[in-house]
């Protein structure tokens, strides 16, 4: 007779709690973890877990599926790699509260922000709700492969408050601010995990404009952070340049100190300033050691872009020749470059751009290397399409064309562009091993047709703490509780991310040897047959998500038992007993 309904058997238990890995079984019913160690008796699932790990599922606190989860319930690429739980809403961006006539503005500020195009997002939004709890009641509703978290983003908040004032990014009144104060703990109250906001001028609409919250006063910040402390709740997250580090960092400190509510702000390594995150990182901690609730959120690896003739962008993207047969089909196109006459004129050409991006960076060949299998996000300088170029005694970009051509015309290049200022991931590690960082920065679901990065939480594993060679890895340990019990705590999910009696029974069965990142492809599956990045891993035996596997050796199994989480969680009360 079973007396559970999943056991997973002679497992490696990872547990989320950076403790020493063990063995033992896990048994599971009504999406709860009832037992650990030796389990007798039987389940009506088992699980044979012998010579893999079993970890809690992964808990991604940066994302953007704020769209996607209104017209579909497979939160991938997030879901093919651990991931259990996902925060949306971050940056600042989303589509709640929002009027009607409001709609194409929050499409363009996400289209331009996370390059999700405009006919996707136009097809595919429902907008059946106004505010943000309307927002929340329709995802309540709905089903997904992963439990889903979302937090209030100021772009739309501010531009419900004050309409065209707000979108032109003018101060806000008391009043204003009064408002959004009133409107933030409405949300919070109703379910929203905390609030986001974006002071960054890589932000911008898709026809140019800087995002709504850029200039917004600390009085308004400050404002809304208060309506978080009145009802003691909620996380607030930021996005800034950091232009002038310190100023900016005295001001988050500032909000903190004043709200007494937890803030993350994303940080990374950039090109202009190599060692500019130090500065970051130094203030938030000593932030940390005098208390204060902060947090850095960081990458695991390069962010980069990734370029192809079937992406947003590559190297020719502003060559006269190219742009004129970019509208013709995939195959045509690809026929069109393969042509010796064609290409001859193509590589004689030079971008006819004055964007920057389009000019220095898609040049910057001796920072670009060939995306190949086995995938490798920390190469070397002899991987780089320059040395490749010196090789062959051509140019670099005869080279970015031919590696392009490859695989039918689907061949990728990488384009490292932070966390890679000096060809290594040392300052990443660093960043990681802080106890005043959290990993994140994922951006799953969005920048569909440049940047595949929902996979982070696989490469944590893989080239972390397995794989790397170029310097020191990380302890097993170490990386699992980095992204389940670290980043559960930190928006108040205390029912998951360990495996202990209690818990919620959101786990991965994964067989670590064979842990593989596969190359990123590209499909068509959005609405409006709208394009997107994918990426899948060969490793993950079984994701349980609240006790129902709902995926099996990497294949969705059509479970789709998560729901909306609404508002902070308390672990069960096996688990408050054994604290």
């Amino acid at each position: 007779m079973a007396t559970s309904d999943l056991i997973i058997r002679g497992g490696t238990i990872v547990d989320g709690t950076g403790q020493a890995p063990f063995e033992g079984d896990i048994a599971v019913s009504g999406g709860e973890i009832t037992q650990i160690g030796k389990v007798s008796g039987k389940g009506i699932e088992e699980i044979d877990a012998r010579g893999q790990i079993v970890t809690p599922g992964f808990v991604d606190i940066h994302t953007h599926y704020d769209g996607q989860v209104t017209w579909g319930e497979a939160v991938s690429p997030s879901s093919l790699h651990g991931v259990t739980t996902v925060i949306m809403g971050n940056c600042g961006v989303g589509f709640a509260p929002c009027r009607t006539a409001d709609h194409d503005r929050l499409i363009r500020l996400m289209e331009g922000v996370e390059d999700i195009p405009f006919p996707v997002l136009a097809e595919g939004l429902p907008w059946a709700w106004e505010s943000y709890p309307d927002y929340l009641d329709f995802l309540s509703g709905r089903s997904f492969d992963t439990d889903v978290g979302a937090q209030l983003p100021h772009a739309a908040l501010r531009v419900y408050v004050m309409g065209e004032r707000g979108a032109n990014r003018e101060e806000a009144t008391a009043d204003d601010i009064a408002r959004m104060k009133q409107l933030a703990k409405d949300a919070v109250l109703a379910g929203a995990l905390g609030f986001s906001t974006s002071r960054t001028l890589n932000h911008r609409t898709s026809d140019g404009q800087p995002t709504p919250t850029l200039t917004a006063s600390e009085a308004e910040l400050i404002g809304i952070a208060e309506g978080l402390k009145e009802i003691g709740l909620g996380v607030l997250q930021f996005v800034s340049d950091f232009n002038d580090p310190q100023k900016e960092a005295a001001m988050l400190r500032r909000i903190v100190e004043q709200s007494g509510r937890p803030l993350s702000v994303s940080l990374a390594q950039a090109d202009v300033a190599p060692d500019g995150w130090k500065l970051l990182l130094g203030a938030i901690e000593r932030a940390v050691a005098d208390g204060l609730p902060m947090r850095a959120q960081v990458a695991p690896r390069p962010v980069g872009v990734l370029l192809g003739l079937e992406l947003t962008l590559n190297p020719f993207s502003a060559h006269p020749s190219y742009q004129a047969i970019s509208g013709l089909p995939f195959e045509k196109r690809v026929e069109t470059l393969r042509n010796p006459e064609f290409r001859e004129k193509l590589l004689s050409e030079e971008p006819s751009t004055d964007h920057p991006f389009l000019r220095v960076m898609l040049r910057s060949f001796g920072k670009m290397f060939q995306l190949s299998d086995p995938v490798n996000y920390e190469p070397g300088p002899e991987r780089t399409l320059e040395f490749m170029a010196r090789e062959r005694g051509v140019g670099p970009e005869a080279v970015a064309l031919d590696l392009m051509l490859e695989r039918g015309g689907r061949g990728m290049l990488y384009l490292p562009f932070l966390n890679y200022s000096q060809g290594t991931l040392e300052p990443v590690r660093a960043m990681m091993e802080s106890p005043a960082t959290l990993p994140g920065l994922s951006d799953g679901g969005a920048h569909v047709g440049m940047i595949c990065d929902g996979s982070f939480t696989t490469t944590m594993l893989t080239h972390w703490a397995r794989d790397r060679m170029q310097g020191p890895k990380l302890p097993l340990e170490y990386v699992v509780r980095r992204q389940t019990q670290d980043t559960a705590r930190w928006m108040g999910l205390n029912d998951r991310g360990v495996i202990a009696p209690g818990y919620r029974a959101d786990l991965n069965v994964i067989d670590l040897a064979h842990l593989k990142l596969h190359l990123p492809e590209v499909q068509y599956d959005l609405p409006a047959g709208g394009r997107r990045l994918m990426q899948r891993a060969s490793g993950y035996t079984a994701t349980i998500l609240n006790g129902q596997v709902t995926h099996r050796d990497g294949t969705p199994t059509g479970a789709r038992p998560g729901r909306l989480v609404r508002g902070a969680r308390h672990a069960g009360s096996a688990a408050v007993a054994a604290e």
